[in-house]
This record gives structure tokens, C-alpha cells and sequence, in this order.
């Protein structure tokens, strides 16, 4: 009964193994596909937008109290 048990354990043991080690290996992958046109460069609006521009975070100006 023993000898069965390890005889499990062990066949268990290398098919796990077996699995992990097909799972690392490297597969090739597809060539990507480019637009026939070529990519403005340059043309990017970094910094354009109001993102960032807001005086998030810092001190107010004086409130003037209206009695």
C-alpha cells in the first residue's frame, strides 16, 4: 500500500513539474502590424490641456470679510 502511495506522489510530483516547466517556455509572437501611413511624431499635446493646472492644494488668496 505504501509502494502505491509513492508511486502516486512521485507520478503527481512530475506532471506538476512537467506543467511548470511548459509553461515557462518562450513562444514566439506574433510580428505587430504598423499603419501603412507613418506616426506623427511631434504632434503629441503634452502639456496643452488644463490637467495639473489648478491651484489644487495650495493657500487661497485673503478673504475679505463683507459686514
Amino acid at each position: 500500500m505504501t509502494v502505491k502511495k509513492i508511486v502516486f506522489v512521485l507520478g503527481a510530483t512530475l506532471a506538476l513539474v512537467t506543467v511548470a516547466n511548459a509553461a515557462d517556455l518562450p513562444r514566439r509572437q506574433p510580428v505587430p502590424v504598423y499603419p501603412a501611413e507613418q506616426a506623427p511624431i511631434g504632434k503629441m499635446p503634452i502639456g496643452k490641456s488644463p490637467i495639473g493646472k489648478a491651484p489644487i492644494g495650495k493657500a487661497p488668496g485673503p478673504v475679505a470679510a463683507r459686514y
